[in-house]
């Protein structure tokens, strides 16, 4: 099927004027990749902020306004809130836009967008890039260059719209890559979703170290810091991302501490080979992943 619209003639309207959000208007803007650029924000104070910073042609507090001329809707809030959004909404939506998100979570997005009106074209879609800090002061148009982006068409998504944002995903320097919302679920859980929670369960272990001895801050170097980072994500929207995707994150928490567990078995034992094997293992999986 041909497409309804081609990128470069697309009004594109984001929803969330953060750091994703942000970072994209950012990107589309530097390419010229389309038409037009809008932006729904919350406060009228972000209006001005979006148009002084040159990411938006217009910004909005108002749907009926944002949504008028929309080919292609792009929600970038966080996961909770997206799922009020989408059907809230939904009365501005004009009949052919494509409706899709950058949520860090797919299967309660796509149960939502498989109520939205038939009149419009739903796709889940997920970057997967970001950074610790939040806001659209901290946007950069190269935020998703050489970044995987994953696409969750529904069984009522047309094969053109698919093609459509593989070749938006491409056009924004990223990699498309399509999955089931289900193993989508399943996979970052164990690569993003999952490392936070470590994370943040490395600085509480440090913080209970350093009630007794405080000097542990002072002899944190690198390590400790690279380990550490994710815990200072916004912790608003990691709370969405676990909240949502909590079965996964539970059964990948199930197996590490597994692996904590042989880890810790090898030591007790004084088991030098065994560690070294662990060891060994991850070692060799990490310099193949990042050489």
């Amino acid at each position: 099927m041909e497409p309804e619209f081609f990128l470069k003639d697309a009004s594109i309207t984001l929803v969330g004027l953060g750091l994703m959000g942000g970072s994209l208007a950012l990107a589309l803007k530097e390419r010229h990749l389309c038409r037009q650029v809008t932006a729904l924000v919350r406060r009228e104070s972000a209006v001005q902020a979006a148009l002084n910073l040159g990411a938006v042609d217009v910004a909005t507090t108002d749907p009926a306004e944002a949504f008028t001329q929309a080919n292609l809707i792009i929600f970038a809030t966080p996961v909770r809130v997206l799922l009020q959004q989408l059907p809230q909404f939904a009365p501005f939506y004009p009949a052919g836009a494509i409706i899709t998100d950058m949520g860090s979570t797919k299967q309660a997005i796509m149960q939502a967008m498989a109520a939205l009106p038939p009149q419009v074209y739903p796709i889940g879609s997920h970057p997967m890039c970001g950074k610790e800090t939040s806001g659209l002061e901290v946007a950069e148009a190269t935020l998703y260059q050489n970044a995987p982006w994953i696409l969750t068409p529904l069984d009522r998504t047309p094969l053109w719209v698919t093609t459509f944002m593989h070749e938006f995903a491409l056009a924004i320097g990223a990699k498309p890559r399509q999955l089931d919302a289900a193993r989508h679920d399943k996979l970052v859980a164990t690569i993003s979703h999952f490392p936070h929670t470590l994370s943040t369960a490395l600085v509480l272990t440090a913080m209970q170290v350093a009630h007794h001895d405080p000097v542990v801050w002072n002899v944190a170097a690198s390590g400790f810091r690279d380990t550490s980072r994710i815990a200072a994500s916004d912790v608003t929207m990691m709370l969405d991302i676990l909240l949502t995707n909590r079965e996964a994150v539970l059964t990948v928490l199930g197996e590490f501490d597994r692996q904590l567990l042989a880890l810790s078995q090898a030591l007790a034992d004084n088991d030098e080979d065994a560690l070294r094997a662990l060891m060994e293992q991850a070692a060799h999986q990490r310099r193949q992943l990042y050489r």
